[in-house]
């Protein structure tokens, strides 16, 4: 059955990952050249600010690519949209929920990677950088990943207790 919490939980895990990949994961602003680096789930780039914070032109470091957030998020996205017409087979959801579950550690990761070590390089500035709002949906994703499971595990421990009756 479609309608069952778990599959509430596993959309909305699909819509935090394809939410992400339209919104800005990472910033670091060089408070001298007011030169901001942007990660997003598709590129490393840089812009020039002006006074007001408005993006005046591309910046001087040459945009880096970071598709692997992107894939990784496109496919924690169509892994929980399966897993939610997976349930007439709760055995194979729980295995589809593990690795959904991997996938998104694996994005987590990228991501931290790409923002801490490889945008971090780019701009010399004194601060580490602010984590925008697309940096904490993985986090979300995972949790509401393991509230899927367990419900998800729980009807199959109340399939399995009536069994025993019979």
């Amino acid at each position: 059955m479609i309608q069952r919490i778990q599959s509430v939980f596993l959309l909305l895990l699909a819509l935090a990952m394809v939410a992400m990949l339209f919104l800005p994961l990472w910033s670091k602003t060089d408070a001298t050249t007011n030169e901001t680096v942007v990660l997003t789930a598709w590129t490393l780039k840089s812009h020039i600010l002006n006074k007001q914070g408005d993006i005046v032109s591309a910046g001087n470091l040459p945009a880096k690519s970071a598709f692997i957030i992107g894939m990784l998020a496109i496919a924690a996205a169509v892994v929980a949209l399966y897993e939610i017409f997976q349930y007439k087979n709760r055995l194979n959801q729980m295995k589809l929920g593990l690795l959904n579950t991997l996938v998104i550690a694996a994005l987590l990761g990228t991501s931290f990677y790409y923002a801490a070590y490889v945008g971090a390089e780019m701009v010399k500035a004194g601060n580490n950088g602010a984590y925008e709002a697309g940096f904490y949906l993985p986090m979300l994703a995972l949790l509401l990943n393991a509230l899927a499971n367990r419900f998800i595990k729980r009807d199959e421990d109340l399939v399995r207790s009536v069994d025993r009756l019979r």
